[in-house]
């Protein structure tokens, strides 16, 4: 059972949809975009489109998974491919990146709802999302895009509790940033390097981990961020020779370990306070 202020949230969540009408929704498989999926195809029925976006910085893993999540629900589903990858400002790789990824994918959710005739965009925006350095945000208000679970007040918290009350398997899922946020800001994003990361993390996945990221330098070097629960694992001799193994297969020279553990947005680290204030400018 909910608690009364989560059932008042969910209540005003589904009347915010039912007020819209229909939603395309930007779906990545993440739990926020999860439930605001299934929030809506419950509300909507076929008024309600997920649209899932498919390109390098996507991980193989999470579209697979984004697909049969739509599927379970019984989603309205499209799948569209976004071409970030080719805009220059986004291979740059500037603080700003995510605004451009953003403004790549809600042009395309634009497009498809005029299409099909929907009223609105959406997307699966927290209020947790407010205090953190997200200048995709700024694509959100030049697209005109709504995020009804920000709307009905909805934190992680409220979003994981609400999804294990309806039975989503993915509720405590970790959060997965896109696979552009594992370079370093300025280092230039290739194609080729998106798929050496997505195929070290996904052999990361395969294996067992859960909290994890897979931070590309310089071309060669490889810091694997684990959950400090898992850093046991890698100084099994067995395990650590196949991971290494792994990583120097698909290209990697060195393979090390950061100290300090998973944290989601580590390369945020470098950037001041100012340097953020500037990039969360509206330009």
């Amino acid at each position: 059972m909910l608690n009364n202020d989560l059932h008042i949230k969910y209540l005003s969540l589904q009347s915010i949809l039912r007020e819209m009408g229909s939603a395309a929704i930007g779906f990545s498989g993440g739990i926020d975009s999860t439930l605001l999926v299934r929030a809506a195809t419950d509300v909507l029925g076929d008024n309600a489109l997920a649209v899932i976006g498919r390109s390098e910085t996507y991980p193989t893993r999470e579209f697979e998974e984004a697909i049969a999540l739509a599927e379970s629900f019984g989603s309205r589903y499209r799948v569209v491919n976004t071409e970030e990858t080719d805009d220059l400002k986004f291979k740059e790789n500037p603080p700003d990146r995510c605004y451009f990824c953003k403004n790549e994918l809600f042009g395309k959710l634009g497009g498809i709802a005029q299409e099909e005739g929907i009223r609105w965009i959406a997307d699966g925006t927290i209020t947790d999302d407010l205090g953190d350095f997200r200048p995709g945000m700024r694509a959100k208000s030049e697209n005109n895009v709504r995020s009804p679970l920000l709307e009905a007040g909805l934190s992680k918290d409220d979003v994981r509790l609400i999804a294990q009350h309806l039975n989503i398997p993915t509720w405590d899922k970790p959060s997965f940033a896109c696979l552009a946020s594992r370079f370093p800001y300025g280092f230039g994003i290739t194609k080729e390097n998106l798929m050496k990361i997505d195929a070290a993390e996904t052999f990361l996945r395969d294996h067992g981990f859960r909290f994890f990221r897979v931070r590309h330098h310089d071309d060669k070097t490889a810091r694997i961020e684990l959950g400090k629960q898992d850093f046991h694992r890698v100084f099994d001799d067995n395990f650590r020779a196949e991971l290494v193994a792994h990583f120097k297969g698909i290209g990697y020279h060195y393979v090390t370990l950061d100290l300090q553990g998973f944290r989601s947005g580590s390369m945020n680290e470098t950037l001041t306070t100012e340097q953020k204030e500037e990039y969360l400018k509206v330009k």
